[in-house]
């Protein structure tokens, strides 16, 4: 067993390795989207997997829950009714749009859990 670390676009294998049976890679961020760095492993797949060869993990599974946090409603959405002195409002459906990606205390959480399929 042969262990080769670095970053995926400067690897060189050694002499005499044409392609590798194994690549084990950190692909997913937060989510399993945000800061995922997928296409350095479809990279590191078509440049040294060998056509057999396998990438772990392989699999992930994302599970959805309800929380309540209204404090949190408040600062993020509730605040542009007064920003600085000035409604503005009309901008509370955009920010509804974007997704955010932070950390809830579990005891927020105020429905059971369900895997997405």
């Amino acid at each position: 067993i042969r262990i080769i670390k670095g970053k995926i676009e400067d690897i060189e294998l050694p002499e005499g390795i044409q392609k590798v049976d194994i690549i084990i890679a950190e692909w997913m961020g937060y989510c399993l989207f945000y800061d995922s760095i997928i296409q350095s492993v479809i990279y590191a797949r078509d440049k040294f997997l060998k056509s057999d060869g396998l990438i772990f993990p392989d699999r992930a599974t994302m599970h959805m829950v309800g929380i309540e946090d209204r404090d949190y409603k408040e600062d993020k959405v509730e605040w542009w009714s007064n920003v600085y002195g000035y409604n503005m409002g009309c901008l509370k459906n955009y920010v509804m749009r974007e997704p955010l990606v932070d950390t809830v205390d579990k005891r927020q959480i105020c429905t059971d859990h369900f895997p997405l399929k």
